[in-house]
């Protein structure tokens, strides 16, 4: 991989990237490993820094506490 250098003379690999997600409360602890590990393999792949250099911060949101569209998620996304 051709490391390039990104303004103010760092390195790609100096990058400490923070991602991060929000989504409804209630996701599968397996569902939520994958993500991570999925986010940062390709944040690696990406930007050419180490694993340990990657952060991800997942916010659970209860769907009451959400509103898309003019409606709370409760309403718009009943569960079935």
């Amino acid at each position: 991989m051709n490391r390039s250098f990104i303004g103010n003379d760092k390195r790609e690999e100096d990058a400490v990237p923070i991602l991060r997600v929000e989504t409804w409360a209630g996701l599968p602890v397996e569902k939520k490993k994958d993500f991570v590990e999925t986010l940062t393999r390709e944040t690696v792949r990406i930007l050419g820094c180490p694993p340990e250099a990657v952060t991800v911060v997942i916010d659970e949101v209860p769907k009451e506490n959400w509103g898309a569209a003019g409606q709370l998620c409760t309403e718009r996304f009943p569960d079935r």
